[in-house]
Parts: C-alpha cells; sequence; structure tokens
C-alpha cells in the first residue's frame, strides 16, 4: 500500500510539474498581449500582477528558462518605464520622493539581474560566481542562445548601476555589465531589432578605457537601430538626443532628434505600439526640460 501512495504521489507532483511547465510557457509568450496595448497606465496596474504570477510559477518550477528570461525582462521594463521615470519626473518637486522611487526602481532593476543569471546558470552551472572572478572570461562559455538572458541581465544590471551614484559596490560592477552586453552583441549584434545597439547608444558614453570617439561609436548604433527598425522605434532618437546631444551642449539637435521621437506613428507597428507611447511621454519631458539641460 505504501508503494501504490508513493507511486501516486510521485506521478500527482509529476503532473503538477507539467501543468506548471505548460502555463510557465505559455505566460512567457505572451509579451505581445503587453506591447500592443495602446494604455499605458492600464498596463503599469496589470504588470505587478503578471510578474508576481511570474514569480508564483517560478516558485513551482525554479529552472524553467522561459520564465526566468520573462521575470528579467519584466521587472526592467517595469522599473523603467513606471517607476525610474515617475523618479526623473517628480525630482523638480521632491528630491526625496525622486530618491525613494529611484531605490526602488534599483531594487527591482537587481531582482530582475538576479533572474537573469539564475537563466544563465541552466546551462551554465556556477556563472555567476564565475563572472565576479572573471566576466571576460566567463561570458566565453556563452552561445547564441544565451543571447536574450545576456542582453536583459545586463540591462537590469546597467539600469540599477545608473540609479545608484551613491552605491560604489554596485558601480564596481560596470565591467561586468560591459562584458555581458559585449558578448551578446558578439554573438547577435542585430538581436531583437537592435535592441543591443540600443543599449550600446548610451552606454558607449561612460564606456571606461575606450580610445575611440564615444559619440561616433553610439551615432554607429544609432544609425544601426533605426536602419534595423525603418525609423518606425521612438528610443533610438530619446537615445540619443540624452546620451550625446545634451553632452555636446547642442540643444538644436536635442530637439530636432525628440520631435523625430514624437513624429513616429505608434499603430504603425502594433508590437511596438505601448514601447513608443512610453518613449514619446519622456521626448515630451525632456522637451520641457530643454531650458535646464542647456544652461548658456
Amino acid at each position: 500500500m505504501l508503494a501504490v501512495l508513493t507511486t501516486v504521489e510521485c506521478g500527482c507532483a509529476t503532473v503538477k510539474r507539467v501543468a506548471v511547465n505548460k502555463l510557465g510557457d505559455s505566460l512567457a509568450e505572451s509579451g505581445t498581449t503587453y506591447r500592443a496595448d495602446d494604455d499605458p497606465d492600464l498596463v503599469a496596474a496589470a504588470i505587478p500582477f503578471s510578474l508576481k504570477l511570474t514569480e508564483g510559477l517560478l516558485s513551482q518550477s525554479p529552472r524553467h528558462r522561459g520564465l526566468l528570461l520573462t521575470a528579467a525582462s519584466g521587472f526592467t521594463e517595469y522599473a523603467y518605464a513606471w517607476v525610474q521615470q515617475d523618479a526623473d519626473a517628480v525630482e523638480t518637486e521632491s528630491v526625496e520622493r525622486a530618491g525613494v522611487l529611484r531605490a526602488r526602481a534599483r531594487r527591482l532593476y537587481l531582482r530582475a539581474r538576479d533572474y537573469g543569471l539564475r537563466g544563465l546558470e541552466t546551462r551554465h552551472r556556477g556563472f555567476a560566481l564565475a563572472l565576479g572572478r572573471d566576466a571576460r572570461a566567463t561570458v566565453r562559455q556563452t552561445s547564441k542562445p544565451d543571447v536574450p538572458l545576456l542582453y536583459w541581465t545586463a540591462a537590469a544590471w546597467g539600469a540599477a548601476i545608473a540609479v545608484s551614484k551613491d552605491r560604489p559596490d554596485l558601480i564596481a560592477d560596470q565591467p561586468i555589465v560591459e562584458a555581458l552586453i559585449d558578448r551578446a552583441f558578439e554573438l547577435e549584434p542585430d538581436f531583437d531589432f537592435g535592441a543591443i545597439h540600443g543599449f550600446l547608444i548610451s552606454y558607449e558614453m561612460v564606456r571606461q578605457g575606450r580610445s575611440t570617439n564615444p559619440a561616433v561609436q553610439a551615432r554607429m548604433h544609432f544609425d544601426r537601430e533605426v536602419s534595423l527598425t525603418h525609423g518606425q522605434l521612438a528610443s533610438p532618437f530619446v537615445s540619443l538626443a540624452e546620451a550625446v546631444s545634451v553632452s555636446a551642449g547642442d540643444r538644436i539637435t536635442f530637439e530636432s532628434l525628440l520631435h523625430k521621437a514624437l513624429a513616429v506613428d505608434p499603430d504603425a507597428r502594433p508590437e511596438w505600439r505601448l514601447q513608443n507611447l512610453i518613449v514619446q511621454k519622456r521626448a515630451r519631458w525632456l522637451l520641457s526640460r530643454a531650458e535646464d539641460l542647456f544652461v548658456r
């Protein structure tokens, strides 16, 4: 009887695991529903539930690679679109409130980073620990199927550093972020319609030890992403305006780029609609701050 009960229990556990994995597969593939939405506020209210559902499924199937990628990308996107941008917007009214929001954004980015590292660990045991010892050597073991996780782990980690100017321990991780994104670029430079190029538009301006002109490198990545997206994605225009034009004190180009971002039709590519609406909101905010950004 005990043997029978044990067999039944094992069978139930297997059925449950299969069901969780099936649901996880479905959830991991459902991101396009949000991306095509035309109401950012509605999505902002819905995403936390989706993220917590993903975490709940991961507690049952902790090595589900699709769910780990969904968590890494989802927490990164949520933190940027609805936490970090809110922090930037309220800073002129309340530095304290902005600080609270940036601290929350950092926590969310680090949560995303950890899910990304767990995803990479599913194919490369000991990956996270080895990264801390020799990032450049460690990333060499990755291959093209790892590119989505390399990208999102780097994006989350880099964003956490960007909002943590008072955290030298995080800033010291910049070479790891660089190793991750450079390996992703080496393996598949045009991944996801130039997402890596989009990352590098901003990153080239802060890359350490660069011998070439960073603005030239940033513009090369900008040109490639615009080409890959046929000018129908607003983000490269905003990234170049923030990263290069502000640094150069070039207000004319800054405003021209932002107006080009605003001219993008969000409905032209439904799969980019939500992203374009969010980025265009930032473009309008940046234009409203031009007087502060370009002090004569």
